[in-house]
């Protein structure tokens, strides 16, 4: 008798205390579940093996790269559904005690080790990023973590991205293409810096080099943008050269620490303090409030997470550090302004762009699906499986607000209290 998927559902149902809000289908046929919607498909036993070694995100993460788990169906709406199950519950999936140790739910664990088959479960993923050598945001273990997740070759990322090539929020105005949204992001970030020939402008995480190549090619100004990815350094490069702009760029492969050839009238860095982590944020802001000259501007563009109420019991998201940004952290908003705002920056505006990200990601997905072939080429089929569920998941993150993004206008502000900034705030977007 086929009846796997009623077995598993009611097993989920006691192991999370509330009724599964997804329909399952099981390896043998079956069917179980809520109907209608997108449909959770356990194509293997052995994903259950995942989720019994491993309860919680990253056993599900596990069985998702490998292929063993599916959905059918609207994706986002799934990962809706899901939210209920892994992100409003009060204790987090990832961290609860195992169920096999819980005694109310002993008798449950047990049963889905019976269903699951023979132990131990199978090696993870060969895309999980697991040895890392050194301390925690050393130089050496950022570039690690740097080149795993951006050196996975620049024309998977040119699918993804569009020809823009920038990896971060895009400004939406009036609708438009997704290059338009990101040409004005960075138009945008050269206003609020007021960028002007003649000016040295500092790139941190210059990516491909598209806010270089932008702030060079449209305001004249004398750009040095740093990565620690090669892959991304020599793409950035060549599109320097096809542009005529290699007077006026230089891309660096270089640690933002290691940068001495300051001041610079201006700073950019955007999507970039993500990797930084808490216990270098600091060092951070100092290195950057250094490298400025006195009047000289930062725009620090960062995904921010809500504050917890605890936050001592914060914890980097289990398949995010495993899968697509190893060691990286988010500040909730207040802490990034109170740490620019100790280093001795003047934080002068502050715009939330959440709902902007939602929809770039979405973009994203958009292009990775409609490429599906060619991206499973480029890369792995398990890559292509976490770049689909990890935009998507983040793009209902910011829907949901449980992660946001902003952008954070900073001045070195000299000892005479001049910030050179407009006496009406905002005069930025008068460009829009």
């Amino acid at each position: 008798m086929a009846d796997a998927a009623l077995r598993l559902t009611a097993l989920a149902e006691e192991l999370l205390g509330s009724p599964l809000q997804v329909r399952l289908r099981a390896w043998d046929g079956s069917e179980a579940g809520p109907p209608g919607g997108p449909v959770l498909i356990v194509r293997q036993r052995r994903a259950l093996r995942r989720l019994l070694w491993k309860p919680g995100e990253l056993g599900l993460a596990r069985a998702w790269v490998a292929g063993e788990i599916d959905v059918e169906g609207d994706l986002y709406e799934f990962l809706d559904r899901l939210a209920g199950h892994l992100w409003d519950r009060d204790t987090d999936a990832g961290r609860a005690v195992h169920p096999l140790r819980d005694p109310r739910l002993r008798a449950a664990a047990l049963a889905l080790l019976k269903l699951a088959g023979p132990f131990p479960p199978p090696p993870p993923p060969a895309e999980e990023m697991r040895r890392r050598s050194g301390r925690l945001h050393t130089k050496r273990r950022d570039k690690q973590a740097i080149s795993h997740h951006y050196d996975v070759g620049n024309d998977f990322y040119e699918l993804v991205l569009g020809p823009s090539m920038v990896y971060s929020c895009a400004y939406w105005t009036d609708g438009g293409t997704l290059e338009d949204a990101q040409r004005d992001k960075l138009d945008l970030i050269a206003r609020k810096l007021a960028l002007k020939p003649g000016d040295r402008l500092l790139d941190v995480g210059c990516g491909w080099g598209s806010m270089a190549i932008h702030a060079a090619r449209e305001y004249g100004v004398q750009v040095v943008g740093v990565t620690l990815s090669r892959e991304q350094a020599a793409f950035a490069r060549k599109r320097v050269a096809d542009e005529g702009l290699t007077d006026k760029v230089e891309i660096r492969v270089q640690d933002y620490r290691d940068v001495k050839d300051g001041p610079y009238d201006a700073i950019s860095s955007i999507g970039m303090a993500e990797h930084v982590g808490a216990v270098r944020y600091r060092e951070y802001a100092d290195t950057l409030y250094a490298l400025l000259k006195p009047g000289g501007r930062l725009l620090n563009h960062q995904i921010s997470r809500r504050p917890e109420r605890d936050e001592d019991a914060y914890h980097v998201d289990e398949f995010i550090d495993a899968y697509v940004f190893p060691d990286g952290e988010l500040a909730p908003m207040g802490s990034t302004l109170a740490t620019l705002e100790d280093a001795g920056f003047e934080v002068r505006d502050v715009e939330a762009l959440r709902e902007h990200y939602a929809l770039t990601l979405r973009r994203w997905v958009a292009n990775l699906e409609g490429h599906w072939a060619r991206a499973v080429k480029l890369t792995s089929p398990g890559r292509a499986r976490i770049w689909r569920l990890y935009m998507a998941a983040s793009a209902v993150s910011f829907e949901r607000n449980r992660i946001g993004v902003n952008q954070f206008l900073a001045v070195r502000t000299p000892e005479s209290g001049a910030s050179g900034l407009p006496l009406r705030s905002r005069r930025w977007t008068e460009g829009d």
